[in-house]
């Protein structure tokens, strides 16, 4: 009898199993229908011996000390801090939008102060921002938007920006000062080792059983478990009840080029011409030396794995239904992008999972990290006393 089955091995659900486990001494059983853990997050070295992320560049930041200490206990961290180019009209500028990039791109030499005018004259005032369109032509006119984020939003969602919410485009800002960094959080690093390996020692405890290549749906009836939390597609778990949620997917095209590096930043942007959205060079995030560099391009498509969930209010009101099912459901906790039908960064699922534990054990976040490193101290003391290795002590 296992306590918990965890319906997906990605974020949301490793760190709940990890938390059940060495938190509260629960049994749990997690499964994924794809053969590794980490989700999305999942890296691994390449036939060349390149460490590459198989499903595109995660790059972990956060404002969140608590995610950021939480996650510390299982990786040592790489200090990076992520930049990325777009290639317009030409030229590959910094993105999001700064000084450097008006000013190499107008050809002009203006000052912090002078290029806030410039964009207050090219903005167009909108009394209420609702779509993406929205959100950028207020803050820095039409040609910007034309030449950065239109054509780059039509690849990536299949809508123009016209036709999605505000959130899409305001997750880009728009800077009048020369930090070409694209994440401004507090917390900015990579996984020394790789997301593998921190989910591999997240995930060591004696509790927790792990079976791969396996949907919870051709198992759920032969074994035995109190409670369920699902990480999955929402609409999915209630058979569409209410039709399909609309997601975006991602076809990636991998390469290995035999030269020390291919580009010149770690992401490089295509909004307009190519089928592409941008290409990555893995060697910029892990700092690997060799003698080779690997590439991913990034297409882009409606069908496939479900990656994005699509921010259209019709879209929410689809949603809403579902969760008013998920909100009755007996014994079933709904975590993580898919679950909850959310656009949630990597530190924003660590968060909610977190928060989801804390409900679970009758305390608040902050109350049950600081209880678990107690219990973890307990747990591993124990494990000493009888002799056995404690996977707690290994634990960064």
């Amino acid at each position: 009898m296992f306590d918990y089955l965890i319906v997906g091995a990605g974020f949301a659900g490793s760190v709940l199993a990890e938390r059940l486990a060495n938190g509260s001494g629960k049994k749990v059983l997690i499964c994924d229908k794809r053969p590794h853990i980490a989700g999305n997050a999942f890296d691994y070295y390449n036939d060349d011996g390149i460490l590459i992320h198989k499903y595109g560049p995660h790059i972990f930041h956060t404002n969140s000390a608590d995610v950021f200490e939480y996650l510390s206990r299982f990786t040592e961290w790489r200090e990076y801090q992520h930049r990325v180019l777009a290639s317009v009209d030409g030229m590959q500028l910094p993105i999001p939008i700064n000084l450097d990039t008006i000013n190499k791109l107008y050809g002009l030499n203006l000052t912090a102060f002078e290029v806030e005018e410039f964009f207050e004259k090219l903005a167009e005032k909108c009394d209420v921002i609702r779509t993406s369109e929205d959100v950028v032509v207020s803050k820095v006119g039409r040609e910007l938007y034309e030449k950065f984020f239109r054509n780059y939003t039509r690849k990536q969602w299949g809508l123009d920006p016209s036709e999605l919410d505000a959130s899409v485009t305001a997750r880009v800002p728009t800077r009048t000062n020369r930090d070409d960094r694209y994440f401004t959080d507090s917390y900015q690093a990579m996984p020394k080792h790789g997301y593998t390996r921190m989910f591999e020692k997240m995930l060591d405890h004696p509790n927790i059983k792990i079976m791969l290549n396996c949907d919870y749906r051709e198992i759920a009836s032969q074994i035995g478990y109190r409670e369920m939390i699902y990480t999955g597609p929402i609409d999915q778990f209630f058979d569409y009840r209410y039709g399909k949620l609309p997601y975006r997917s991602l076809e990636f095209k991998h390469e290995t080029h035999d030269t020390e590096t291919f580009q010149s930043a770690p992401v490089i942007n295509y909004p307009n011409e190519q089928a592409f959205t941008r290409i990555t060079e893995f060697k910029y995030l892990t700092g690997q030396e060799h003698r080779k560099t690997s590439i991913v391009y990034e297409f882009p498509q409606a069908t496939g794995d479900p990656y994005y969930p699509i921010p259209r209010k019709e879209n929410a009101g689809i949603y809403a239904k579902y969760k008013a099912l998920a909100d009755n459901a007996q014994n079933v906790h709904f975590v993580g992008r898919l679950a909850t039908y959310k656009y949630y960064n990597m530190d924003q699922i660590v968060a909610q999972a977190l928060t989801e534990y804390g409900k679970i054990v009758g305390m608040k976040r902050k109350e049950a990290t600081i209880k678990t490193k107690s219990n973890e101290k307990v747990f591993a003391a124990a494990q000493t006393s009888n002799g056995a290795s404690s996977p707690a002590a290994s634990i960064n």
